[in-house]
């Protein structure tokens, strides 16, 4: 009997880890017949597991979504894994998921084991987080957002820009994207025929479902797409500076929020930024610490100069 228990749990856990198990790679996993899999899985059902199977020479074996949460099968690094990202989400910048990750929390840490939860108070101990100020966004929103992508389905929602402008905004559902402080919503305007960047955060409501669509490509990865959105784009100014040091080394001073680098070749790159007020960009510059030199815009020329005088003007 304990020998059947343990590979009931340990077929449950390949069940997890995989969408689709032919008989045969499961036999051959836990090392029994396919006629064994086969009563294994049917006990599996008794317990209240949805396994579905499909029979032929293409069927198998899949583990269905079920009226309630199955016991989750984790590792050692998994379940440390999840402890720390639920107890960074108690504190995190979806609006309404605080005191649901606390409970999760709870519940998981009770049935740690020793070593584990050893691992887990030292990464805790250790790390002080700093209090959130950036925007949050309501947990519903978001889902809903998701699953739009998720089903290729249209969204409609009330939305409300830079300056207070509010409108309705009608959109095909591509990607969502978390840079760690805010999150983006990557889709197709339908109203402005074209790709737009939102800042979920500033949708109003859980947005309303509509007819399904077919998907269109994105015009670059949706990562760059973001940075050169939130970064440049969104500016009075667009910059572009030429930088004599390599790309690894800008980057690992420029978040990709504040600005997107194009390498040239293995010593010089561009650096893509964007500034309504000029004055502040040749201080951001500087402090890179690399000889550069201004593509554009003019302004940009002019606004160094004035700054070059005033602090020479300082010096003598």
């Amino acid at each position: 009997m304990r020998e059947t228990s343990a590979r009931l749990l340990r077929l449950l856990s390949l069940l997890q880890t995989r969408r689709d198990w032919s008989g045969a790679d499961l036999a051959e996993r836990l090392e029994v017949d396919v006629r064994t899999v086969r009563r294994d899985v049917d006990r599996l059902r008794g317990l209240g597991y949805p396994v579905n199977a499909t029979p032929g020479v293409a069927g198998g074996y899949r583990l269905a979504a079920g009226a309630s949460l199955p016991p989750l099968l984790l590792d050692d690094d998994e379940a440390v894994a999840v402890v720390i990202g639920l107890w960074t989400a108690a504190s995190g910048t979806v609006m309404g998921m605080e005191e649901t990750s606390v409970r999760a929390l709870a519940k998981l840490e009770q049935v740690l084991p020793a070593r584990l939860r050893q691992r887990v108070d030292a990464l805790k101990s250790a790390v002080v987080p700093l209090p959130n100020l950036a925007p949050t966004v309501d947990a519903d929103v978001l889902t809903a957002i998701a699953s739009g992508c998720r089903d290729q389905v249209r969204l409609t929602f009330d939305y409300v820009a830079v300056l207070g402008r509010a409108s309705v905004r009608e959109i095909e559902p591509y990607r969502l994207v978390h840079t760690g402080s805010r999150w983006y919503l990557v889709a197709y305007d339908c109203q402005r025929r074209d790709w737009r960047t939102f800042r979920v955060d500033r949708i109003q409501a859980v947005p309303t479902t509509g007819s399904r669509f077919t998907p269109q490509e994105p015009p670059e990865d949706v990562s760059a797409y973001v940075s050169r959105s939130v970064s440049t784009a969104a500016y009075a100014y667009q910059t572009k500076i030429l930088l004599y040091a390599p790309a690894a080394v800008i980057r690992a001073q420029v978040s990709a929020t504040a600005g997107v680098v194009e390498p040239i070749d293995e010593d010089t790159c561009y650096l893509h930024a964007g500034a309504n007020d000029l004055r502040f960009v040749p201080l951001h510059l500087a402090r890179l610490g690399v000889d550069f030199e201004v593509v554009e815009p003019p302004e940009l020329v002019e606004e160094i100069r004035a700054i070059a005088v005033r602090l020479t003007r300082a010096t003598s």
